[in-house]
């Protein structure tokens, strides 16, 4: 039989990250899909989800990157928030229908009381409308289909929560510095609900994931061409090892990197002085370097180093 016939993928190799200003009223994955197209790219993805009404960093991975976004997904992220008090939605944001009112409006001295239940390890519902999948279908499938959903609560991280602005009694703005998979329009929700009243999100805007800054964001729109307008340039591109900087750095010698390299687990007693003060030893990942070439990723559990995925010295991270 003559070999099976394999179509090549359409478009452009590019290797890379790329962080684009979310602009309002659009999903993550249609940014993804003008992105890929402007490109001619072969393969985009991103690294963590942004609602359609949210703003901000959203740092897209291009060709060999998206298998660095698990590790940008867990990055540290930065949000700003703006809550409305006074009316619940189904959405938890302002895209939604009013479901439930209240009169209550809090002072800021009992905002700034509350606020300290929602900082540190916390567990959270996420929105009837989230990508939580129930039975194998997702939350706002069976949501918009009027199915009650029953989703459980799960744990969260939430290191920063402040009260940075009172415009007027019936809104706040705050800002979050939290981990992975931590809804701001729950925190929002539930915030609301412990001072005694209901709300939602009128406005969110993401700062920070990871590496990836507001400062190094590019606008969608400086992207998009149109007739014979030539795609972007490559160079825009970040390395594809940026979504990693933020993992503290583990120098290791020429015979340590051959044992990682080959699945081995290697005591952390061979490491003393070099483990990083910001690794956590029970499960926190580390960049194995050689010098200024990224190796690989290894996890710090029960005082053993675990070769995770190694990388073969792809440069600068």
């Amino acid at each position: 039989m003559p070999p099976r016939f394999q179509r090549k993928p359409k478009g452009r190799v590019l290797d890379g990250w790329l962080v684009i200003d979310k602009p309002g009223g659009m999903g993550s994955t249609d940014v993804v899909n003008k992105v890929k197209r402007a490109f001619q790219a072969q393969k985009v993805g991103h690294g963590g989800t942004l609602d359609p009404l949210a703003t901000g960093v959203l740092p897209l991975a291009f060709g060999a990157a998206t298998k660095t976004v698990p590790y940008a997904m867990d990055a540290t992220k930065i949000y700003r928030f703006t809550l409305r008090f006074g009316e619940a939605r189904d959405t938890d944001d302002s895209d939604g229908v009013v479901i439930e009112t209240s009169d209550a409006r809090p002072s800021d001295e009992a905002i700034r009381a509350a606020l300290p239940a929602f900082r540190g390890d916390i567990m959270q519902i996420p929105p009837q409308y989230s990508a939580i999948k129930i039975g194998g279908e997702r939350a706002y499938d069976l949501a918009r289909s009027g199915q009650a959903v029953d989703i459980a609560a799960r744990p969260a991280r939430v290191d920063e929560f402040d009260l940075v602005e009172r415009p007027d009694a019936d809104t706040a703005i705050f800002h979050v510095r939290s981990g992975k998979g931590v809804y701001m329009r729950s925190l929002a929700r539930d915030v609301a609900r412990a001072l005694g009243t209901v709300g939602h999100i009128t406005a969110l805007r993401r700062l920070r994931v990871g590496p990836f800054l507001e400062s190094m964001a590019v606008s969608l729109d400086s992207l998009l061409v149109s007739g014979d307008t030539p795609p972007p340039s490559p160079d825009l591109l970040l390395p594809v090892t940026t979504a990693l900087a933020d993992i503290p750095a583990l120098a290791a010698t020429a015979g340590e990197a051959m044992r990682l390299q080959h699945g081995e687990a290697m005591s952390l007693v061979a490491f003393m002085g070099r483990i990083p003060t910001d690794a956590s030893p029970d499960g926190g990942l580390v960049r194995v370097m050689a010098g200024e070439r990224l190796l690989g990723l290894c996890r710090l559990d029960g005082g053993m180093l675990l070769p995770e995925r190694w990388m073969g010295g792809q440069g600068e991270a």
